[in-house]
């Protein structure tokens, strides 16, 4: 239990329902469309489309999708809602033109996945129709929403980005400038492209009018999309991957996605005490640090879309890989760093839901980095993410750009199971961060006996690229002691990531939910 005389906040508590997401505005719709019978599956629906109005540098419609879903006393699935390269991408042309992918590119935006994948969700499990599951985004959108002080913060790093797109810049720059804290932000055109969403569904965004004003934008901007690359967007069923740490079964989703990193990086720390150190001590966060390395190192080699590039996941988590991989671990000495090129971002909004039946729902939505490509489409109010700036140049990469291919991608929901039961969903945002935020929010849990809440508010680390980034809540004798182990050691700029989760007492039938103070968001329960 927490000191109740310094700053904090409990898990919240409820019997029929519980939501956690990254703005309260989503968290108050999900939880009435709970109170009104929807499954967990609308509360989740209803809540990413609120946030594609009300945190925009972190997801939208003209992003991607991955869910995790684990129906009451059946089945748990997982639904691959990422997008492929236009079947038309001349990827050699762009090898000739850049060096590595575009960042700013129409050559780095894949078709969008997300509102596809919403829709196949919503015929697999809805209870509300789809056009209630919109009206609470429409209306933000029209009406106006309040500007959230960390949504502010994040807003005020992209005016020069975002200023660069006309289009853009009249709907996210009002006046030439990011919207402050406090401020009141409309988006008309998103609001009428939500609201066909909701009447037509799946349709009114890969055909007609908006899949046009699309397609029309990105051949202004010299790629090479088409009607059809949208009209044939379809994401996939896929079935979980998963290890087992402290006795509990941790599922991901397969590659494309990173599920990989967090599953290679429990199997390496299972064979440590990890329980009987600090949680915020040296020795812990070195480790965590070591693993980290050598489990990002197989991502960035191996991880590609399977269905044009042989990846191994059996061999990659199997316990002989572990131990190998373990092997070049020293507890007194940082070790090297593999090469990595993969870029950094760290926009992406994740949320989960439980409803009155026990079913549990994992979502993650996002269009990568801050306002993604920081284009959009003027018609629709489409921003465009950038995913495919995550595709790799060089042709003998497992990860090469080609048309109809899915790039590697960072964002993955999570599913705790204990007994054949779901209980814990879970997800840490923060693009690279997530896979490590997860391994070091799970062992705060099994590990260190902490609940939902305090698993998030614990001080967070970080290794990438050879730079360990401490929060300002890990004490400066630890940053010195990571540092005689030889890492490069700084104070965090900016927080590392946000999270949620919510924990399903199967015994008593509570659920407790957390939400991280690092994202202005919230969970809710009833």
């Amino acid at each position: 239990m927490r000191d109740f005389q310094l700053p904090g906040r409990s898990p919240v508590l409820g019997l029929n329902g519980a939501v956690a997401t990254s703005h309260p505005l989503a968290s108050a719709v999900a939880l009435e469309m709970l109170k009104a019978g929807g499954h967990a599956m609308d509360a989740a629906i209803a809540a990413s489309a609120v946030l594609t109005v009300v945190e925009p540098g972190m997801t939208g419609i003209g992003g991607d999708n991955f869910t995790i879903v684990a129906e009451a006393g059946g089945p748990v699935r997982a639904y691959n809602g990422s997008g492929r390269a236009p079947a038309g991408l001349d990827a050699e042309a762009v090898r000739a033109a850049h060096r590595t992918m575009p960042r700013y590119s129409a050559h780095s935006i894949t078709i969008p996945g997300a509102v596809e994948a919403w829709c196949r969700l919503h015929e697999t499990y809805g209870r509300l129709p789809l056009d209630r599951l919109m009206a609470p985004a429409v209306a933000f959108a029209r009406d106006g929403y309040a500007m959230h002080q960390r949504v502010a913060f994040d807003w005020t790093a992209q005016v020069e980005k975002l200023g660069r797109d006309p289009h853009a810049a009249a709907v996210m720059l009002p006046g030439g400038t990011a919207p402050r804290a406090g401020s009141v932000h409309r988006q008309p055109a998103l609001a009428a492209t939500l609201e066909r969403i909701g009447r037509e569904g799946r349709d009114a965004f890969y055909l007609g009018s908006v899949a046009e004003d699309m397609v029309n934008r990105l051949k202004e901007l010299g790629g090479s999309h088409t009607l059809d690359d949208f009209a044939e967007a379809e994401g996939e069923w896929v079935e979980p991957i998963s290890t087992t740490y402290r006795g509990h079964e941790l599922l991901e989703c397969p590659p494309n996605g990173q599920g990989l990193v967090p599953l290679i990086m429990l199997n390496i720390l299972s064979d440590y005490d990890l329980g009987s150190l600090d949680p915020l001590g040296a020795e812990r966060i070195h480790l965590f640090i070591e693993a980290a390395k050598l489990a990002y190192g197989e991502r960035d080699s191996r991880i590609a879309d399977p269905r044009m590039s042989d990846v191994p996941v059996e061999t990659l988590l199997s316990a002989d890989h572990a131990d190998q991989l373990r092997r070049s671990i020293d507890r007194e000495k940082a070790g090297p760093t593999p090469p990595s090129s993969m870029p950094a971002s760290e926009d992406t909004i994740y949320l989960c839901v439980v409803d009155r039946d026990g079913n549990a729902v994992s979502f993650i939505n996002s269009i990568f980095e801050n306002f993604g490509s920081g284009l959009m489409a003027p018609s629709s109010g489409v921003m465009f993410h950038n995913r495919g700036f995550s595709f790799r140049l060089d042709p003998d990469h497992a990860n090469t750009l080609a048309p109809k291919k899915r790039p590697l991608h960072t964002i993955i929901p999570a599913m705790l199971i204990k007994d054949g039961a779901a209980v814990v969903p879970f997800g840490v945002m923060g693009a690279h961060f997530q896979p490590f935020g997860q391994s070091w929010m799970l062992s705060n849990m099994l590990d260190h006996g902490m609940d939902i809440q305090e698993a998030q508010d614990l001080a967070r680390a970080f290794g990438y690229a050879g730079e360990v980034t401490l929060e300002r809540g890990i004490a400066p004798d630890v940053a010195a002691r990571l540092a005689e182990l030889g890492h490069q050691v700084s104070v965090a700029p900016t927080p590392h990531g946000g999270s949620q989760g919510i924990f399903i007492d199967r015994e008593s039938g509570v659920l407790s939910a957390g939400s991280d103070p690092r994202k202005d968001g919230c969970a809710l329960a009833y």
